[in-house]
């Protein structure tokens, strides 16, 4: 890696977006910073070839390496600095109640639902990040969606009212 400058940089200045991302992701602090810790280190690794779209190759590398804990693998624990509030939400007990009805779906869709309103992806993007099909996004996203609702029926108007 030449350019150590602009991978550090690029850590400074993304690194909380991605953690926050990573949380959502993992719904545990500490695997948040193991899987951005990963993902940092791939591009690391790389920077040379991906320094026109770090953030794209980073986050593609932690949903993957998220997807590889579904199947069992795990990373050995690392560091990383603290970061800002995991859910973007401005009432603290919104934010929380949502966090904890989060956790208590299945890593799957907790992942479906964190690329496709947090990251905003659409349901084919969702489907290619992730390696299934768009049908297969279509069913995991209604499934956690009613289990949100079941779960913490105050969010209703976060979660939607029909889906």
């Amino acid at each position: 890696m030449t350019d150590r400058s602009g991978f550090d940089a690029f850590v400074r200045a993304r690194g909380p977006a991605l953690a926050r991302t990573a949380y959502l992701l993992t719904g545990d602090h500490h695997l948040a910073e193991d899987l951005v810790q990963a993902a940092l280190v791939q591009a690391a690794k790389h920077w040379e070839r991906i320094d026109t779209s770090p953030e794209a190759y980073v986050r593609r590398t932690m949903y993957h390496q998220n997807i590889s804990w579904w199947r069992g693998r795990k990373l050995a624990e690392t560091s990383l600095e603290s970061y800002d509030a995991p859910v973007p939400a401005t009432d603290p007990t919104i934010r929380l109640t949502l966090e904890q009805a989060l956790r208590r779906l299945t890593p799957r869709q907790r992942t479906v639902l964190v690329l496709r309103y947090f990251e905003d992806l659409t349901e084919v993007q969702t489907a290619a990040e992730l390696g299934i099909s768009s049908g297969a996004v279509k069913s995991m996203s209604r499934d956690a969606l009613r289990r949100l609702r079941t779960l913490a029926p105050e969010l209703a108007d976060l979660v939607g009212a029909d889906t």
